[in-house]
């Protein structure tokens, strides 16, 4: 029975890490600001990339473009990480969730954010999303670009600092 009991005390020992450690992310994930954050924009009409670059920029995210999939791929392995990807689903080439699919591969805690105007496409082909997907229908708002990329990425809804001044 004292095997057991040290057993136990271990078990505890070592959940006590893990909370620890999972409170320490939480910590920092909350003090995250979209200045730490690099967005893939990848969109093959050329004023959706510079519209929603202009939006992100100016709310304090670092952001890459790419007007398809494969200039996408060429784009991110330049760069030290990508945090979401924003992307269209139909583009020529390669469709939006076969590049997600593909950046995932080197970035599997990568977020995606699909801007369509092809909703019905996308859930054609893919009945759901996979977590840390989500959607926003073209022609988008700028408080609505906003709104569903913090929600992607936080889980609430956030004002970036940086556009409140």
């Amino acid at each position: 029975m004292a095997q057991g009991s040290d057993t136990g005390s271990a078990m505890g020992k070592d959940m006590g890490a893990i909370l620890t450690l999972v409170k320490g992310y939480t910590a920092r994930m909350r003090q995250v600001t979209p200045r730490d954050l690099t967005v893939l924009i990848v969109d093959d009409e050329e004023p959706v990339r510079k519209f929603v670059d202009r939006v992100l920029s100016d709310a304090g995210y670092k952001t890459a473009l790419a007007g398809d999939g494969p200039e996408a791929i060429e784009v991110a392995s330049k760069l030290d990480r990508v945090d979401v990807l924003l992307t269209d689903v139909m583009m020529p080439e390669m469709q939006g969730d076969e590049l997600a699919r593909r950046l995932r591969q080197q970035e599997p805690a990568l977020k995606v954010l699909y801007l369509t105007g092809y909703s019905d496409r996308l859930f054609k082909d893919k009945i759901t999303l996979w977590e840390d997907e989500a959607f926003l229908d073209k022609p988008c708002s700028v408080k609505g670009l906003l709104q569903a990329v913090s929600l992607l990425l936080f889980g609430r809804v956030e004002q970036p600092k940086e556009s409140m001044s």
